[in-house]
C-alpha cells in the first residue's frame, strides 16, 4: 500500500485494476484517441501515457473520470467496474468528484516559421498556455 498526503493507505491494487481497465479500453479505440483525452482533460500526452499505465502509481484526477468515461466510450459494464474500483482506490475522492466543463476546438491560423522543427515548438508553446490558461479557470 502507498500513503497519500493525508498518510492513510491508499490501496495499490485498486489503481492497478481501473487502470488496467483503462489501458484495454483504450487499447480497442481507434489511434489517436491517447491524443483527444491528452485534450479533453487540459493534460500533456505524458500524462496520459502515465494515467493509462498500471506500473505507475499517478493516480486519475476525479474531476478528470467523467470526461474520460465519456470519451473512451466504455460499456455500461465497463463504467460500473471502473467507477467501483476507482472508488474502493479513492473512497475520500469519489464524493467530490466534479465534471469537467466541455471542451471545443478552435483553429487559429499562424504563421509557418519555415521549419518543421519549430513549427512543432510554437504549436507545443500555443498548447501549453492554452492548458495553463484552462487550469486557471479550474481555480475559480
Amino acid at each position: 500500500m502507498n500513503r497519500h498526503q493525508g498518510g492513510k493507505p491508499e490501496p495499490v491494487e485498486g489503481i492497478v485494476e481501473y487502470k488496467s481497465l483503462l489501458r484495454d479500453v483504450i487499447d480497442r479505440r481507434p489511434s489517436g484517441t491517447r491524443r483527444r483525452l491528452a485534450e479533453a482533460i487540459g493534460k500533456n500526452p505524458s500524462f496520459v501515457s502515465q494515467i493509462t499505465n498500471p506500473a505507475y502509481p499517478t493516480p486519475i484526477p476525479a474531476g478528470d473520470v467523467e470526461a474520460i468515461l465519456e470519451l473512451c466510450h466504455f460499456s455500461p459494464e465497463e463504467r460500473t467496474r471502473f467507477l467501483e474500483a476507482y472508488a474502493n482506490a479513492h473512497p475520500r475522492r469519489v464524493g467530490g468528484r466534479r465534471s469537467r466543463p466541455a471542451v471545443r476546438s478552435l483553429t487559429l491560423k499562424v504563421p509557418d516559421l519555415g521549419a518543421v522543427g519549430r513549427n512543432v515548438e510554437f504549436d507545443r508553446a500555443v498548447q501549453d498556455f492554452v492548458t495553463r490558461l484552462g487550469r486557471l479557470m479550474d481555480d475559480t
